[in-house]
């Protein structure tokens, strides 16, 4: 797998990674639409994959995970959950090389903005379906 390294728009935060998953996930959850206007789409990194630099501004959405931003310029990073493995669901538009990436998996595809909804053949779960198997969320809002 080939690393990735990219930067904010401004270029203030830089990001190698080096141990991606090769693949693009997508969630359409109301915290995640409220964060990018729309989608949320990323490329999941683990975490001792990652060397970042710059000034990176942290913000818990909820109990249970931080978003990442540029404090410069405010481009979106990352989202990352507390728990678990703790990988990073790293923003794809910081890294150039990135657009051969395959979309894998989608999550609450059932609350997607009607002119956001994605083609294609990959795993779907719906906002019951992903909440029944991750006991920590309490629903998508904030």
């Amino acid at each position: 797998m080939t690393a990735l390294s990219g930067h904010c728009l401004c270029g203030a935060v830089t990001i190698d990674a080096t141990d991606h998953r090769g693949f693009l996930a997508a969630c359409h959850c109301r915290m995640c639409q409220r964060w990018t206007g729309g989608i949320f789409v990323c490329v999941p990194v683990e975490a001792d994959g990652v060397a970042v630099s710059g000034p990176v501004a942290r913000y818990a959405s909820s109990d249970f995970a931080e978003r990442a931003f540029c404090s410069v310029c405010g481009s979106h990073l990352w989202f990352r959950m507390n728990e678990g493995d703790g990988h990073y669901a790293m923003m794809p538009g910081l890294f150039d090389p990135v657009q051969d990436l395959p979309l894998k998996s989608e999550i609450y595809h059932d609350r997607a903005l009607s002119g956001l909804v994605l083609a294609g053949d990959h795993r779907r779960a719906t906002r019951a379906e992903y909440e029944a198997r991750n006991a920590h969320l309490e629903g998508d809002q904030p």
